[in-house]
């Protein structure tokens, strides 16, 4: 139950984020909304450039309690932190380079540091097996940003309070944090030059595949800008919203599941037992994603009418299919596709899918923007596009590792998506509340059971 309560906790992280870009984005003026969208990509960036590596070596190698030592390892990781977050600092002085003011190169860099500390020690307690205070601590910190964000837009409905209330809201949570865990994980300081050299080289590969990954948003806004200006505002309230589904499915199972696959993995046991294992968990990650989009598809057009500012609807909902598509495509190629990767640690691959990923999505993008004259279904579409063509290209380069994948659980959801699909073409016009509730229930039928069996083997 403990795991079912961390997953409940990624949902809830989710939703409220989700809630939260919907006030913003009612709170804030266009241009400011766009401004915010790209200041928070750009603080994701810094946080995988400065902290990913940390977080990548201790999801691979953080022993948790089991091990004599947990302490140096823990020692290390801390005094990693510290210089990565002295080196973050120094880099927001380059502010005016890019246009910027050292002010908010600052605060930027003010955010990323307590957001990479927030989501470091996440990482470690759940190695720690404590998914109890994982829970409690990941659903407060939701709630606290979240709340802190939009008490800043509602002081003053401009960027600077709205960054303000970030700020506020991560240095809040990461007292609480402290607080809370300082017996079961006190902080404490050492050094091994063996262990950070080994955490720096695979830390760093997939801290560069992190950073290539995330280039790919940063990208296709900076594509969405240059070709719409104010009017990208639609489209990149899209990316915002439909993207955070598949990354908080894919990203939640893989915290809980992944420590037990490296458990297993680096145990040697039975290769058809591992087998079994990679296959459920492939299975888990495709079929959730499917009833996810399922569900996104069957309200979406009801929601659009509902929470989307008016001036942004039209252009929200003309690109918001290839936005999903794009996403379920690159949640695939990003975690799916590189596990095998990871357990064997062979880091050219773990790099090369990753680049692949950002270099034919945003190919994809900018090729459509120059094709279509700045269309913004357009350009959704290209990136779209280049995303399917990486994941096919990542298919034929890894060849599908052996695995042994249940395909009940993902053939049912898939066919629940179409349907949905289906459904809410057929009654396109005039009945948003009937097409959403008929596609729900198509989407439910098919779905109910798949979603079953997976419950129950995230819960094992």
């Amino acid at each position: 139950m403990a795991k079912i309560a961390a997953l409940g906790a990624y949902f809830y992280q989710s939703l409220l984020a989700f809630g939260l870009l919907i006030v913003v984005s009612n709170l804030l003026p266009a241009s400011d909304y766009a401004a915010y969208s790209l200041f928070v990509s750009i603080v994701q960036f810094a946080d995988i450039v400065c902290f990913q590596w940390i977080r990548a070596a201790s999801s691979r190698f953080y022993p948790g309690p089991i091990e004599a030592n947990e302490t140096v390892e823990r020692g290390v990781i801390v005094a990693e932190l510290a210089g990565s977050a002295g080196i973050c600092l120094l880099a927001a002085l380059l502010a005016p380079l890019f246009g910027a003011s050292v002010g908010l190169g600052l605060i930027g860099a003010l955010a990323a540091i307590l957001q990479g500390a927030g989501e470091l020690h996440l990482t470690m307690l759940r190695f720690r097996q404590e998914f109890r205070l994982f829970s409690w601590l990941q659903g407060a910190r939701a709630t606290i940003v979240a709340g802190a964000t939009i008490a800043g837009a509602a002081v003053s409905a401009d960027l600077a309070h709205v960054l303000a209330g970030v700020l506020a809201g991560n240095l809040i949570y990461c007292v609480t944090a402290w607080i809370r865990s300082r017996r079961v994980m006190p902080l404490t300081a050492r050094w091994s030059g063996e262990i950070a050299r080994r955490n720096l080289v695979y830390g760093g590969i997939s801290a560069g595949a992190g950073v290539a990954t995330l280039l790919v948003p940063l990208g296709l806004k900076s594509v969405l800008l240059a070709s719409l200006g104010s009017a990208a505002a639609g489209p990149m309230l899209a990316l915002d919203l439909l993207q955070r589904p598949f990354v908080m499915v894919t990203s939640s199972l893989q915290a809980i599941r992944f420590p037990e696959l490296v458990a297993q993995f680096d145990r040697k046991g039975d290769p058809h037992a591992i087998q079994g294992e990679l296959g459920r968990y492939y299975a888990l990650l495709v079929g959730l994603s499917l009833i996810a989009a399922a569900g996104i598809i069957a309200v979406l057009g009801l929601a659009t009418e509902t929470v989307i500012p008016a001036p942004l609807r039209e252009s929200f909902l003309r690109t918001a299919p290839f936005v999903m598509m794009m996403a379920m495509l690159r949640a695939f190629l990003q975690t799916v596709l590189p596990t095998p990767a990871h357990l064997q640690r062979r880091l050219p691959v773990i790099l090369g899918l990753a680049t692949l990923d950002c270099l034919l999505t945003c190919a994809g993008a900018f090729l459509a923007a120059s094709l279509s004259g700045g269309a913004d279904m357009a350009i959704v579409a290209g990136a779209a596009a280049g995303a399917g063509a990486a994941a096919a290209a990542g298919l034929l380069i890894l060849h599908w590792r052996s695995f042994a994948m249940p395909w009940q659980p993902v053939l049912l959801p898939a066919a629940a998506l179409l349907l949905a699909w289906l459904t809410t073409r057929w009654l396109a016009t005039g009945h948003p509340l009937v097409s959403a509730g008929l596609a729900l229930t198509v989407a439910a039928a098919l779905s109910a059971r798949p979603l079953l069996v997976l419950v129950r083997w995230i819960a094992r």
